[in-house]
């Protein structure tokens, strides 16, 4: 008698006759005799009383086989039979028309899946026959019943599937403290703690790097001004000693004495001691600008993920107010501003102002000086983007201004939008932590089976029903990946399960991660908030009331819903505002295959990124920022809010505050701004000037126009898929050329 089943992932589960009757009954509806219950249930009796007290599913699906021929219908034989077979050469098919795409370097959105990943090299190509072959081994194998048939059917999308055999987690936020003070090993042989700022710069470059080929999400930095902030001083009094050594003086008094600021000024009227302490002083921010510098330029260099795709890279700052942290923060923007190479914009490391009332967000706040400059870099380089620790959402009771560690009490967020801090099996903290997989919902086709309803309360209703279902199912579906991956051992993860993820530092190599990785969290996001609206009533969000109190409704139901789920499953489950890029036109494209086009449903290449506003629809940024304000706080997976901008910013860095202080107000958590900004391809020479054909520098006519697509910057629009294309083509901008304020 058949009591367990072996899955074909390896793990074992308790037998299930309902799926073997299933199957047979489908292959029975295909036949012209159709269904015989009797024949059903004998075969199935039959194998499951006679069958080994442990199967494996290939072993069991033999077991019908053989029945189904033994008995009397040979034709449901047939069809059990080549179903089986359909499935294997289907499988095939599809990879090899896959794969010869990717050998001719087609530009498509299987090769354009990544925007930040080059396809097209020798790595790229890997990394392609790689994923595309994984995800049909992921699909039969690893996915339940239920989760492979809503994947099939358009209603889920599991994130970074293809990573999925790995037991990979997503993202972390990096204590760089750790690897600062006590270095690490990621490789043959052992990186020293740091001693000064050059190598505390490099030191951040390479956790990063090495993590990012331990994972298949993104790696962040939560408080890089605090971190760093250390070597500045024990920079500054290495150049003490330097001239100690020169002068034969004796200056170490002048080691640990506090300064205001690190600023550069001439030396001309300074004598004696003043005089070689500012010197040192010069000396050491001529070091750290390097120093940012070089950081920069390694994060848009440096290869991971065999060597294909430079990290995707993340950096907190804003909130330490020493003076060591100050020029950490002055630099870093200096050189961002400055732009790298040839003067283009970096597009790595997403930076993110953290924004905070009483340090660095008044007139009279100890870093306010830095919050004008950061909104002077935004305006000319897109970053940093700004993050709200003043929203409601975003509060630790236990901050404290006067704790030298109170970055532990502050939110951090992945540049693409990822929030991680509410935390039911630990501290509440962002460092050490991060997003363990997410998987997002289709809420547009829910809506869209429910348009045939004409009684708009039962309609609504319908969809309810099922988004609970999806709800569910996909709750249920990450909690089999968490169940996947706690198996993977430590020793698969050398520097993150070492050194960087919380409590891991007490586990030994062959533990394995079931014990800390809780500490994560699981991601249920959805997309297309504005065209479920449409399906459901006639109008999105942002141009009806009505459809905003619905939208709300919808997604504070998801919020509730998952609440329910962090109880019931015991992880930290968190509504996500989905960052979509490749599925921003796949959901599209199956659905209006499906149903047709429908007005503002299906009519365009892609659904509304999560609730956002559409990007077509002209509004103004403040009522932009009025109906997506109220989600952040629902979304506590992850949210982003944008405004576009007419014209050239670098000049108006007033308003890019204006977009802060509509955050303010409105209780928002993290946004930014986007703008014109043009790159010759050929020589890296930028401006803003609208529809620019020809480089003023070299005559080139390889113009690119650098944009945001999903939280972060991509260098090139030749690597965009074909809904975000379509998507961008379609953004208006909210505020007008010239404007200076929103309010």
């Amino acid at each position: 008698m058949i009591q367990t089943v072996v899955k074909r992932d390896g793990r074992i589960v308790g037998f299930n006759e309902q799926k073997i009757m299933a199957a047979i009954r489908k292959a029975m509806l295909h036949t012209d005799k159709g269904e015989d219950e009797r024949l059903l249930y004998q075969i199935t009796d039959h194998i499951a009383q006679r069958g080994d007290s442990q199967m494996s599913v290939e072993q069991i699906q033999d077991a019908v086989e053989v029945e189904l021929m033994k008995s009397s219908r040979k034709d449901v034989a047939q069809k059990y039979i080549a179903y089986r077979h359909q499935r294997s050469v289907a499988r095939k098919a599809k990879t090899r028309e896959v794969f010869l795409d990717i050998v001719n370097i087609k530009n498509n959105d299987v090769t354009r899946e990544n925007a930040n990943m080059n396809a097209d090299t020798p790595a790229g190509m890997m990394m392609k026959f790689a994923s595309e072959t994984t995800k049909p081994f992921v699909d039969d194998y690893l996915l339940s019943e239920e989760s492979r048939e809503a994947v099939e059917h358009n209603y889920l999308h599991i994130h970074d599937k293809d990573y999925y055999p790995t037991k990979s987690l997503t993202c972390v936020q990096h204590p760089l403290d750790n690897i600062l003070n006590c270095g690490f090993i990621a490789g043959h042989g052992a990186s020293r703690p740091a001693k000064r700022i050059e190598t505390a710069s490099v030191l951040a470059c390479i956790s990063m790097e090495c993590a990012q080929n331990e994972m298949h999400g993104g790696q962040a930095i939560p408080a890089f001004d605090f971190y760093l902030a250390p070597y500045v001083r024990m920079s500054y009094i290495e150049e003490l000693k330097a001239l100690e050594d020169l002068s034969g003086e004796n200056y170490s008094d002048l080691y640990d004495e506090p300064l205001m600021d690190y600023i550069k000024k001439p030396l001309d009227g300074l004598t004696g001691k003043e005089r070689a302490q500012q010197h040192a002083i010069n000396k050491t921010v001529g070091r750290v600008h390097q120093a940012m510098e070089a950081f920069i330029h390694n994060m848009n260099t440096i290869h991971s993920r065999g060597g294909n795709q430079v990290v995707f890279s993340s950096i907190n700052y804003g909130t330490d107010t020493s003076a060591e942290g100050r020029c950490v923060m002055r630099e870093i923007l200096l050189s961002t501003y400055e732009g790298v190479g040839g003067g283009e914009t970096a597009i790595f490391p997403i930076q993110i102002w953290k924004k905070k009332r009483g340090v660095n967000y008044l007139p009279e706040d100890r870093n306010f000086d830095l919050y004008q400059l950061a909104c002077k870099v935004t305006a000319r380089r897109f970053f940093p983007n700004f993050l709200n620790l003043d929203a409601s959402f975003n509060q630790d009771s236990d901050w404290r201004a006067d704790d030298p560690k109170r970055y532990i009490h502050e939110v951090a967020t992945m540049g693409c939008r990822t929030r991680v801090f509410e935390n039911r099996f630990g501290k509440k903290t962002s460092i050490g932590r991060g997003n363990l997989s997410f998987s997002t919902i289709n809420i547009v086709k829910l809506a869209i089976e429910c348009m045939g309803i004409e009684d708009k309360q039962k309609r609504i209703d319908s969809f309810f029903a099922k988004l609970d279902n999806m709800l569910e199912v996909t709750a249920q579906q990450l909690d089999d990946r968490f169940q996947f991956q706690k198996t993977a051992f430590v020793k698969q993860f050398p520097l993150l399960m070492k050194s960087l993820w919380i409590g891991a530092d007490k586990l030994a190599p062959t533990d394995t991660i079931e014990s800390v990785i809780n500490q994560g969290t699981l991601g249920i996001g959805f997309i297309g908030l504005a065209e479920c609206l449409v399906a459901l009533i006639g109008k999105h969000h942002g141009e009806s009331e009505e459809a905003q109190e619905l939208g709300l409704k919808i997604v504070t139901y998801m919020r509730d819903r998952v609440n329910e789920f962090c109880d019931r499953y015991h992880h930290n489950y968190s509504v996500l505002a989905t960052p979509a890029e490749g599925l921003s036109g796949k959901f599209t494209k199956k659905d209006r295959k499906e149903f047709g086009v429908i007005p503002g449903v299906t009519d365009r290449d892609y659904y509304t990124n999560s609730n956002h506003v559409p990007v077509y629809y002209k509004c103004s940024a403040r009522h932009k920022a009025e109906v997506e304000a109220p989600y952040h706080n629902l979304t506590r997976g992850g949210h982003i809010f944008y405004v576009e901008i007419d014209g050239d910013a670098t000049h108006n860095p007033q308003v890019i505050m204006s977009v802060v202080d509509m955050m303010d107000q409105l209780d928002m958590g993290y946004g930014s701004v986007n703008h014109n900004r043009n790159r010759c391809m050929d020589c890296g020479y930028e401006n803003a000037d609208d529809n620019l054909e020809v480089c003023p520098k070299c005559g080139g006519k390889h113009i690119d126009k650098l944009q945001r697509i999903t939280g972060y910057l991509v260098g090139t629009t030749d690597r965009w898929n074909s809904g975000k294309l379509a998507e961008l083509n379609d953004r208006v901008t909210h505020i007008d050329h010239g404007e200076q304020s929103l309010f």
